[in-house]
């Protein structure tokens, strides 16, 4: 059905919309030619001539009768049975619709490299406007991400190197209601670097060939943006490191030809002049004297400059807790070759008061509290007053740490304390004098060799049993001591190892006045290891050996025999209950300490399962005999966090004795080794 003729009006306004259109094209110059003819009068009242492709056809009513949509609506504007008003189409477009996103032509023979596939599928989920929406929106909004995304799609392909990719979408309607929204991918050929040009890169002098090294971006490799950018990261840091303080590195420039597919690089380097290092010198608030800034830095006075010391400097001394932010920076100098080093930082809070609160039903409550000064003694002089009130334990403490003193990474301590302890073995009431010097490791430096040696001086009086008889006895003692520890650590991680072994020896000769003068050697070997097993699996085991030579068990004081049994010996077990006991059946310490533990770390994500078998045992000999070994075994669960596996242990013995319990429980960070 052909549109009926207009209305004399309408026809006048649609004549003079077209002439007000026609006026712009009438306007542009045009060529010398005939006059044109002169346009006939019009009447308004005859039929306007036909316009071809301006006329349409009116949509057929639902019930077959030629009736014009203008006349089927009802003088209210309700409309006729049978058509679908257009409010109705708006407020479908307007509607919330639930959505599903995939992307198709990745994978496959045509698609790209699998890691590369998975990290842009990272990045297209992180930018992605259609996952932002949360799967809900109107068509209309839906089709707007779509198109964002198609281009996004696009983008992350070409910085991947597919620089002819196509992104086309589908949108489906899915039986469930949802709309399946998928972007179609066709990746095309992957482009390569034809040639790779570091001008100005030879004024580097014989560092030259180290920093194109370092770079690593070579002719034939695909141009990704990836590693293009991993490329200028690690000139710059070589840079840093080659002591080229001032250089610049201009943005890459690629030339892309997709003819041959592929693509040129041009970067502009200025490496400048080898810097020597000055003097540390304090900008702003004097935390720290430049003295000690110079003993914590591993840099001299005239050695290179080298930013990856740098680093390590800041790290350092944010490491001191004394520092909330550092800022390092080269100062240039009269001389064009030397640099100071400005260094800037903001104090951290520097008192801590801390307390907890706990119960064990093997040992009762426990309430702990302590007042710490990291700086009162300057520099990085940290006084520690320490309390304890429990079932077991009352003491009073203070504990002096002077952290780098007179070198980097060496601790001057000094600690004095009061005590009295109440354990199934003894029941002693201590006062001890130590002092000690000693290199330690930590989360962010794990050392490989650490030591220590200091002296102790320990008043006493300590009341256990005879052995044989089960007769009360208190004894006083006088104890002087020189303990001494080397350690070698070739693990991969301090809390969570993976592989690779641990060895620590002690040795501490001591000299006790009790009744007579007499001394002895108390030394002790621990040794770790770690064998991956596949992806998830760990096998860690450990072994301890103990002895103490030169006096029977029963003339040491109680409190520096060896004991066994607990987390961190023979799991299952409790805290000192393995080895000799008296004939009230309580634990009386011993000569001579063996233990061994054996487990598998099976690690799923931030969660792991752990069996473990322990063994051990205390002799009064004053060598293990290894005989009547105890054993305990269980399965603990493992919670990994940034800082490391939060770890809980249940145990039982195996071959258990009388008194001993069936279940044993143990909560600590940290791997038991």
């Amino acid at each position: 059905m052909r549109v009926a003729r207009p209305p004399l009006r309408a026809r006048s306004i649609m004549l003079g919309a077209m002439l007000c259109v026609s006026l712009p094209v009438h306007a542009q110059p045009t060529p010398a030619g005939p006059e044109p003819a002169e346009l006939p009068d019009l009447d308004p009242s005859s039929d306007m001539a036909p316009l071809p492709g301006m006329e349409v056809d009116w949509p057929e009513p639902a019930d077959g009768s030629d009736t014009p949509p203008a006349a089927a609506a009802g003088g209210n504007g309700t409309a006729a049975p049978g058509v679908r008003p257009a409010e109705a189409d708006a407020a479908e477009s307007h509607s919330d619709r639930r959505y599903t996103v995939g992307i198709e032509g990745l994978s496959g023979e045509e698609g790209i490299p699998l890691e590369v596939e998975v990290a842009l599928r990272a990045r297209f989920k992180m930018l992605s406007a259609l996952e932002e929406g949360k799967g809900v929106g109107n068509t209309a909004q839906i089709d707007r991400r779509a198109r964002q995304d198609e281009a996004l799609l696009k983008q992350l392909l070409r910085a991947a190197g597919y620089f002819d990719s196509d992104v086309t979408t589908r949108i489906e309607d899915e039986r469930t209601q949802r709309l399946a929204v998928t972007l179609v991918v066709a990746p095309g050929v992957l482009y390569t670097l034809s040639s790779v040009q570091l001008a100005g890169i030879d004024e580097a002098g014989d560092s030259s060939g180290e920093l194109r090294r370092a770079l690593g971006i070579e002719e034939g490799q695909p141009a990704s943006a990836d590693r293009i950018e991993a490329g200028l990261i690690a000139l710059k840091a070589e840079l840093g490191r080659e002591g080229f303080v001032f250089a610049k590195v201009g943005e890459p420039k690629l030339t892309v030809d997709h003819e041959e597919h592929n693509v040129q690089l041009l970067l502009d380097v200025d490496p400048g002049h080898v810097q020597r290092i000055g003097r540390v010198v304090i900008d702003g608030k004097r935390l720290f004297s430049a003295k000690h800034l110079g003993r914590i830095a591993r840099f001299r006075p005239g050695d290179i400059y080298d930013a990856a010391k740098m680093e390590d400097f800041r790290r350092a001394l944010i490491q001191t807790s004394l520092v909330s932010a550092v800022t390092i920076k080269p100062v240039p100098t009269a001389d064009p070759a030397v640099v100071d080093i400005a260094v800037k930082l903001e104090p951290a809070p520097p008192r801590t008061v801390s307390g907890a609160v706990g119960y064990g039903t093997g040992e009762g409550y426990r309430v702990e509290a302590s007042w710490q000064h990291r700086n009162l003694i300057r520099p990085e002089g940290a006084v520690t007053f320490r309390g304890v009130l429990g079932t077991q334990e009352q003491s009073l403490g203070a504990v002096l740490r002077r952290n780098n003193y007179k070198a980097r990474d060496r601790v001057l301590t000094g600690q004095v304390s009061v005590s009295h302890l109440d354990e199934n073995a003894y029941e002693a009431r201590k006062i001890t004098l130590a002092a000690g010097l000693e290199r330690q490791t930590n989360i962010i430096w794990q050392k490989k060799w650490t030591w220590s040696y200091g002296v102790e001086l320990t008043a006493s009086k300590e009341d256990d049993t005879v052995k044989a008889t089960g007769v009360p006895r208190r004894r006083q003692y006088l104890t002087g001591a020189l303990p001494s520890s080397l350690s070698y650590d070739g693990s991969d991680d301090l809390l969570n190892p993976t592989r690779g072994y641990r060895l620590a020896a002690r040795v501490s000769p001591e000299l006790s006045l009790q009744g007579s003068a007499f001394g002895y050697v108390k030394a002790q070997i621990d040794g770790s290891t770690y064998l991956p097993i596949g992806g998830r699996t760990v096998i860690a085991g450990r072994a301890r050996l103990g002895s103490i030579i030169g006096a029977a068990a029963e003339r040491i004081a109680p409190t520096r025999r060896f004991y066994a049994g607990g987390g961190g010996s023979v799991r299952g077990y409790g805290y000192q209950k393995i080895g000799p006991v008296d004939i009230n059946g309580d634990p009386a310490g011993g000569r001579s300490l063996a233990e061994f533990s054996i487990e598998a770390r099976v690690r799923f994500g931030d969660f792991g399962v752990v069996p473990f078998l322990d063994g051990g045992n205390l002799y009064a000999a004053r060598l293990p005999t290894f005989r009547n070994m105890r054993y305990g075994a269980g399965l603990g669960v493992r919670y990994y966090t940034s800082f490391g596996p939060i770890r809980v242990d249940v145990g039982t013995p195996l071959n258990r004795r009388r008194g001993d319990s069936r279940i044993a429980v143990y909560v600590s960070l940290g791997q038991a080794f």
